[in-house]
């Protein structure tokens, strides 16, 4: 199997074989649906929390004596059915959703992400996407060209996530060009998941024989 490479003018460059353990699974829609779900699951900030008639400040106090009130009985103030009183199963931040996600399951639903994104001309491999100093109008102008190539002609629009870059290795001025742009995210090869492959539409590949070799460590 074999990608066209592009320069980050948009142009053709030269070719590349893929690999058909990365680039060649059918698609799994219940792997990924699982991987994704559990990965949401153990970012979950669990905030919200209300207390039980324990917690509640005051309420020690009997309100009225057991009998000869004619009213109903009642031990305290801080009861659920009360005004200001507790609440009965509301939400806990004690309860746990995080997932176990196992290490195999997640390198599968990555590659076969990458392969879905391949056959849906939703990936670009690019020879290079450095400058010489940060600076975002030359990002744009890369993005810009990149336009061009057919499929891929969304990928400069400014709202919703269009691009994860896919860098193989640190470099700062890239990230800096590309720091103010809310629609593109920018990462080092050996940090992509597939939660943030399915969140962007696109993915653009940099130096691809570089950055994919950081990812064939992953199969076995």
């Amino acid at each position: 199997m074999e990608a066209k490479i592009y320069n980050k003018s948009g142009q053709e460059e030269g070719k590349i074989s893929l690999d058909d353990k990365l680039f060649g699974l059918k698609w799994n829609a219940d792997l990924v649906h699982q991987v994704i779900t559990s990965m949401q699951n153990n970012a979950r900030v669990n905030v919200a929390h209300t207390k039980s008639r324990g917690e509640v400040s005051g309420g020690g106090k009997k309100p009225w004596r057991q009998k000869g009130t004619g009213r109903a009985r009642h031990g305290s103030t801080r009861s659920p059915i009360w005004v200001g009183g507790g609440v009965a199963h509301g939400p806990r931040n004690e309860r746990e959703f995080a997932c176990k996600i196992n290490k195999k399951m997640k390198t599968k639903a990555l590659f076969t992400i990458l392969s879905r994104k391949l056959r849906d001309g939703e990936l670009v491999f690019v020879a290079d996407l450095s400058f010489a100093t940060p600076k975002a109008s030359e990002a744009q102008k890369a993005v810009n060209s990149l336009a061009g190539i057919k499929g891929l002609e969304k990928i400069s629009y400014k709202t919703g996530k269009r691009a994860y870059v896919a860098l193989p290795e640190k470099n700062d001025n890239t990230l800096l060009s590309f720091r103010n742009f809310k629609s593109i995210k920018v990462e080092e090869a050996r940090n992509a998941n597939p939660l943030d492959l399915m969140n962007y539409k696109y993915i653009v590949v940099v130096s691809p024989k570089d950055s994919l070799q950081t990812l064939v460590g992953r199969v076995k």
